[in-house]
């Protein structure tokens, strides 16, 4: 907690001196963004939060398919998938493909926690409440806060796919398999895809944490929403079809969709991973819900009393 808070006065007397050089919002919005970077990266459960995200995903990408894979039992353990199949979708080349795959469940709510914390931390520390009267604007103090996000969002995904290919080539060499890297448009399509669903899990992490004015009840509500309630909506919209209209365009929903629209083999069913939406309608929706989310938590934080 001392750390976090000796940070947030850095943050704010560099926010105060670039207000009275005239640097404005946006040099605020800088020197607020590398004193926000500088906090996260000083903070022991963002370190645990990504090393979580990155071991699950070696986990069950990598992993549980290599154990179904060498001993026998694929057919149980991958829903069916042949085993020259399953070998495929842990080369280099399916990289892309396979990613992605867990971002949409456990990934997703990882993120989401991250946000909250985020957000929610500093009304628990009273960080926030010091920083808007001392240092610069409410809009770039918490501005600051989601691109520093946005920013390790989009290193997460990068150091994940660059783990995941140098795994998979290791087991493609294990197994004497032919060395072929995806293309760069599959790359850059892989990582955009995982950029755009954890960034809008994130954000929406950071407006719960905004909403309840605190990490632990913003966690707990995050989680419940994205392991259950959706779920339970989706089932419901099986039984009355004018639900679907709904949950076919939940955070969840698009956020799913998104990561299946990646997919190139059939029959390998991945919780969270759906086909509801196309890739330009999963886009969409999630850009939608990404600045909902940053205008949300914006006028949360300037509009209401911190007290």
């Amino acid at each position: 907690m001392m750390n976090a808070v000796a940070i947030e006065k850095t943050m704010h007397r560099q926010g105060v001196r670039s207000r009275n050089t005239g640097g404005g919002l946006l040099r605020g919005l800088l020197a607020s963004t590398r004193a926000e970077a500088l906090r996260l990266r000083k903070w022991p459960a963002f370190w645990v939060l990504l090393g979580t995200w990155i071991l699950l995903n070696l986990a069950f990408t990598y992993l549980f398919n290599y154990l179904a894979y060498t001993t026998g039992e694929s057919g149980r353990m991958s829903n069916g998938l042949p085993k020259d199949a399953l070998l495929q979708q842990m080369l280099p080349a399916a990289v892309p493909e396979v990613f992605t795959q867990g971002m949409a469940m456990f990934g997703g709510a990882l993120m989401l926690i991250l946000g909250a914390l985020a957000t929610g931390s500093g009304f628990g520390w009273g960080t926030w409440k010091t920083g808007f009267t001392q240092g610069p604007s409410r809009t770039s103090a918490i501005g600051a806060t989601m691109v520093a996000l946005l920013v390790v969002v989009g290193g997460l995904v990068c150091v994940a796919f660059l783990i995941d290919t140098g795994v998979a080539a290791v087991i493609g060499a294990s197994r004497s398999q032919e060395l072929v890297l995806p293309s760069l448009g599959r790359v850059a399509l892989g990582i955009g895809v995982g950029t755009a669903i954890l960034g809008m899990w994130t954000l929406a992490g950071a407006f719960i944490g905004a909403i309840a004015r605190g990490p632990a009840l913003a966690v707990g509500l995050g989680l419940v929403w994205v392991l259950v309630v959706e779920n339970l909506l989706r089932g419901v919209a099986g039984i009355f079809a004018a639900v679907a209209a709904i949950t076919d365009h939940l955070p969840g929903t698009a956020a799913g969709s998104l990561a299946g629209s990646m997919r190139t083999t059939d029959g390998q069913a991945v919780p969270g991973v759906l086909d509801i939406l196309s890739r330009t309608e999963s886009l969409i929706v999630l850009g939608i819900y990404a600045v909902l989310f940053v205008a949300g938590t914006i006028v949360l934080m300037r509009r209401r009393d911190l007290i």
